[in-house]
């Protein structure tokens, strides 16, 4: 039996505040890489939401998922680093080298089984057949959890634990592939998104601050200089990884700035003379206070870069 062929992924929609009643489940925002699982003859391939492999990484899950799937099955999900007390740590996907961490796949959605596509079963159906695959999973691959209760208590459930955010889910809903259509919705506890890197200023230890922007008509547009959350040994890590992307080439399309702006994040040209540009490939993950008026972060402050994410379709998340 033939493996099933990747699947664009569904995408969530941001929201302020997430719908509540009977029709909607609620998951846990998993702070981790969004992969997709692939049962082949010979065994299971992970990938990356823009369909990367990711296999080599996670040697673990794989093998547990090949244990737990029929040839011909696919499940969609999220590669999650758990820290010492169990909770999934961006940070430390970034070092899954770490003696701290363990990978933990978990599964929730599925998308094929036994080579028959589930695309078009309402929700609560795949999830059914999602949990009989999973049941006693709790291993290196796991089934996420989903659950009916009242939204606030979900809410505080998630706040209390330090947790992203919360997920809620259509259960009557088919999989739309590649789509954002809001049968899907997230809301996070905290201000944070991808951003593009375009460029950064040097420093001894390699990078002092990047450059980041976000799409907008096709154009890239800058928004914030960012320095907080770097330790020397991330500044240079980092720098190593950025050298690929060299370029003379400015990206953004609103650069120069004519002023430093209020709290200074403005990129003025004598600023830009500091500056080091790189082709728009790579992503990175920030946490902010807020959005200024004029499309600037406040309090910007570093995660980590993101290399399953695609940089074309970085734009700015505005919760509706």
């Amino acid at each position: 039996m033939p493996a099933p062929t990747f699947t664009a992924p569904m995408e969530c929609l941001a929201v302020k505040r997430l719908p509540e009643g009977p029709a909607w489940t609620y998951e846990i925002k998993l702070d981790g890489y969004r992969a997709q699982a692939i049962r082949g003859s010979s065994g299971v391939q992970l990938f990356s939401r823009n369909g990367k492999p990711l296999t080599e990484q996670a040697h673990g899950p794989c093998s547990a998922l090949k244990l737990l799937l029929p040839t011909g099955t696919s499940v969609d999900g999220e590669l999650c680093a758990l820290d010492t007390a169990g909770r999934p740590s961006f940070q430390l996907m970034q070092n899954r080298k770490s003696r701290y961490s363990r990978l933990v796949f978990y599964a929730f959605d599925l998308l094929h089984l036994s080579g028959k596509s589930m695309l078009a079963k309402p929700l609560y159906e795949r999830r059914q057949l999602l949990a009989k695959l999973f049941e006693g999973a709790s291993g290196d691959a796991q089934l996420a959890i989903s659950v009916q209760v009242p939204l606030q208590q979900m809410l505080d459930t998630v706040r209390a634990h330090s947790l992203e955010g919360v997920i809620a889910k259509r259960l009557n809903e088919l999989y739309e592939p590649g789509k954002r259509s809001g049968f899907w919705m997230k809301q996070r506890m905290n201000m944070a998104q991808e951003f593009v890197v375009g460029g950064y200023t040097p420093s001894d230890n390699g990078v002092d601050a990047l450059l980041l922007g976000f799409y907008r008509d096709d154009k890239l547009f800058f928004c914030s200089s960012v320095r907080n959350g770097f330790v020397p040994a991330s500044r240079r890590s980092i720098f190593q990884q950025l050298r690929p992307y060299l370029t003379e080439v400015m990206p953004f399309a609103n650069l120069p700035e004519k002023n430093p702006g209020r709290w200074g994040q403005g990129l003025t040209a004598e600023k830009m003379r500091n500056c080091v540009w790189l082709r728009p490939e790579m992503v990175a993950q920030c946490e902010f206070l807020e959005w200024t008026d004029n499309d600037h972060l406040r309090h910007a402050s570093f995660k980590g870069l993101r290399p399953d994410k695609d940089a074309r379709a970085i734009t700015k998340e505005e919760a509706q």
